[in-house]
């Protein structure tokens, strides 16, 4: 027993010897290293079938979404009465609404909605989330008792539920509709990044930091979450998706984005009173929200392949 013990801590400190040169080799290594890491990782992300499209997709709703004020024909919120529920034609290629709005020029401009909400709200939930884990899976114990016991009472309630809840409660507005979507997806990172911790804590690396005196903080900072951040990078771009449809019903609710403000949720209530006469209201909205939505699934599942050794051993999907 007592010849393992000082094998163990000689072990220990030739890790944390490696780890000091690690460091050291990393920052030499500067941004070349990272460039070069960056272009095959996005060279494997590509080879994941579909994610070219997706890809596609998202460059055409960001674009939209940059460049609305310039690309739109028409003022999303002006109103012609002269043109109310006209059909898609070449003036108003989708048509108009029940106020006359071109219908083309709302979607565009509600693409904005949709990506901000999605990201922001989605940062939300990581830096939340991610804070949380972090400290549930390091620390253990009453810590993650507390942490967990919380996470699992906002995972009682339906998702939709809790946000419409939590948006009620604050009031209609984007700003309160993205923060009641972050705290309703801060369960699933918060999850996620607790079970991630748990397994790295227990490696040599960070056995070694603890024997060199490393704080908490620079533990969980500099050795637990590099480790962890490729699960949550997937997660977080498969959450974007979620935060939109979760927006659209909200908005769809009547607690989310406030009129005459374009969102492609508000867009499918008003079209959902004219289905017999006017389908397109709705239509073209919810085309928007299944291709964007889609989109983001096909790049978070060509990022999980690609982040995911054991998925790229099998070859391409």
């Amino acid at each position: 027993m007592t010849d393992e013990q000082p094998r163990h801590s000689g072990a220990i400190a030739i890790v944390a010897e490696r780890a000091r040169i690690s460091t050291t080799d990393v920052d030499q290594g500067g941004v070349a290293s990272a460039l070069y890491r960056g272009r095959r990782l996005f060279a494997r992300v590509l080879e994941t079938r579909l994610v070219g499209t997706g890809l596609a997709i998202l460059g055409i709703v960001l674009f939209c979404a940059i460049f609305a004020d310039f690309i739109s024909p028409y003022s999303p919120i002006d109103q012609d009465y002269l043109a109310i529920t006209e059909a898609p034609s070449a003036a108003h290629p989708l048509g108009t609404d029940d106020l006359g709005r071109d219908v083309l020029s709302r979607i565009i401009y509600g693409s904005r909605v949709s990506i901000e909400v999605g990201v922001i709200a989605v940062g939300i939930a990581v830096s939340l989330g991610v804070t949380l884990g972090l400290l549930a899976g390091y620390k253990s114990g009453l810590v993650d008792d507390v942490v967990m016991r919380i996470v699992d009472a906002l995972q009682a309630f339906p998702g939709l539920v809790l946000a419409l809840g939590i948006a009620a409660a604050l009031g209609p507005g984007i700003g309160n509709a993205m923060i009641a979507i972050g705290v309703v997806a801060t369960p699933a990172i918060a999850r996620l990044t607790r079970a991630q911790s748990l397994s790295v804590r227990e490696r040599e690396f960070v056995q070694a930091a603890q024997v060199i005196g490393a704080s908490p903080f620079a533990i969980i900072t500099r050795h637990i979450w590099p480790n962890v951040t490729a699960p949550i990078i997937v997660q977080a771009t498969l959450l974007v998706g979620t935060a939109i449809v979760t927006e659209a019903g909200l908005s769809f609710l009547g607690v989310g984005v406030v009129p005459p403000t374009p969102s492609w949720g508000s867009m499918i209530r008003i079209g959902s009173q004219y289905l017999e006469v006017a389908p397109w209201i709705a239509f073209a909205p919810g085309v928007a929200i299944f291709a964007t939505v889609l989109a983001f699934n096909f790049v978070g599942d060509g990022l999980r392949r690609a982040l995911d050794p054991r998925l790229m051993a099998r070859g391409r999907g």
